[in-house]
């Protein structure tokens, strides 16, 4: 497939480094000089200096033979009027812009995206991305990592294994033994710098970050057998009130009326306006490091502090800062991968990564076959994937232990209408199947050929 990236920034970049390691013909385009120069040296790709909205710059990208476009430049313009050439003047199929600004997001202008009025096929709004991502980890305390699959029939939990945890120095198989009615199966192990998938015979230790798939069910036991049954969060304190502050206390005032909200903006004006567009929400005008506005946003009883400012260096602070006067669990918003490592080690509960999050929503539309979604597991481990078994999928029919997985692929849960099975040896996989499954960073392309559509199919 070839795919222009209109945009070279970290969003843009990781990307592009994703589909062409899948064996993908990638183009990059940006207007900066040396962006481009640095992902052309980085990745070895085609990288090309100028503006992506310009049709003769497309067209030198390869626009007439290319097969998608992916704008995610600066610039929410450049991204929608790249979509519109690519329509227009060379007939891409696939169109995918980022958009940031929320005028172009309102529902009474959704009319615009229309084939024949702007044709863009996939609109990706990060903020709301971000502030959903947040939400669901609210629901699920005790998680750094919770992502919903299969009509949320299993989830995929990020679990730490702090201190006095339970199952710490045992061995996986016995874990099954000792909870043989528990569909749970660990896909994913990050130990220090380290990441691998855990084979029946190794063991979890303290500090070990992990990665279950779980039926939607069994999550509460999961997370107690883990050590963790902290509470879901009744008082909780946001740091920023920019759009994807505004869009997180929106959503949980409509999900879960019981919660106290209190959203600290610094800037006055700004402050005013998610005042006005909060119902029960108290929105307080200052600087979230500011020790007489933590102070009076009480964030030493806050079961949760979410710092989700524009600024990396704020929001880590004012996380720390929380946790030491009292406050429960910290989510913070990080960009800069730099402070991701260390954010552990500090104390900070949950990081959440808006590069990320747009990344593995934008691979969603990409990924090929009977594959539903796809979400991105860390940097550069791999990627949990749910699809449908159809006649022409290698795994139909054959018993797991027989079936010839690729090297870094594990099903964690086969979905057969609304039975969890978890994955044994002797489960054999039926068309229809729903599969949600692990695949390291380098077997993904296998695993979209497993369940692409062959001829033989119709």
């Amino acid at each position: 497939m070839k795919v222009i990236v209109c945009g070279a920034g970290r969003v843009g970049f990781n990307i592009a480094r994703y589909l062409s390691e899948d064996g993908n013909d990638v183009i990059v385009v940006d207007q900066s000089a040396e962006l481009t120069k640095k992902i052309g040296n980085s990745l070895d790709i085609k990288a090309i200096n100028g503006f992506a909205s310009e049709p003769s710059v497309l067209e030198q990208a390869g626009a007439p033979d290319a097969d998608m476009v992916i704008a995610v430049t600066q610039s929410d313009e450049v991204n929608m009027i790249a979509c519109q050439i690519a329509h227009s003047l060379f007939d891409i199929t696939t169109k995918i812009a980022r958009v940031r600004k929320q005028g172009y997001l309102d529902p009474k202008w959704m009319n615009l995206y229309t084939r024949e009025n702007m044709p863009i096929d996939v609109i990706i709004s990060p903020e709301r991305e971000v502030a959903r991502a947040v939400s669901s980890r609210l629901q699920v305390p005790g998680t750094f990592d919770m992502i919903s699959l299969v009509n949320d029939k299993v989830k995929l939990v990020g679990v730490r294994c702090d201190e006095g945890c339970p199952v710490v120095n045992t061995p996986l198989r016995q874990l099954t033994q000792l909870f043989p009615d528990l569909n749970v199966t660990i896909v994913g192990v990050a130990r220090q710098e380290e990441t691998f998938i855990p084979t029946a015979d190794d063991q979890l230790l303290e500090g070990d970050e992990v990665y279950v798939v779980v039926d939607s069910a069994h999550v509460q036991r999961t997370l107690s057998i883990f050590g963790h049954e902290e509470p879901e969060a009744r008082r909780i304190v946001i740091f920023g009130g920019g759009n994807i502050g505004l869009f997180l206390a929106q959503q949980i005032e409509v999900e879960q009326p019981s919660v106290n909200i209190k959203v600290i903006e610094a800037d006055k004006s700004r402050a005013e306006v998610v005042a006005r567009s909060l119902k029960r929400s108290v929105v307080l005008n200052g600087d979230v490091l500011d020790p007489e506005i933590m102070e009076e946003a009480n964030v030493a009883s806050a079961e949760a502090v979410i710092a989700v400012t524009n600024d990396d260096q704020a929001n880590i602070l004012a996380s720390l800062l929380s946790k030491r006067a009292g406050s429960g669990r910290a989510i913070t918003l990080v960009n800069n991968t730099t402070f991701e490592p260390i954010t552990p080690a500090l104390g900070i509960d949950v990081v959440v990564s808006p590069r990320n999050i747009t990344v593995s929503t934008i691979l969603q539309h990409v990924r090929r076959g009977r594959i539903d979604s796809v979400h991105t597991l860390r940097e550069g481990f791999g990627e949990i994937i749910e699809a449908e078994a159809i006649q022409t999928t290698s795994l139909v029919g054959t018993p797991l232990s027989e079936a010839d997985l690729p090297e870094g692929v594990l099903v964690g849960a086969v979905v057969r209408g609304d039975e969890i099975l978890v994955p044994r040896g002797s489960t054999v996989v039926n068309v229809n199947d729903r599969i949600v499954l692990f695949a390291a960073a380098d077997a993904v392309k296998q695993v979209e050929q497993m369940f692409s559509v062959r001829l033989e199919y119709f």
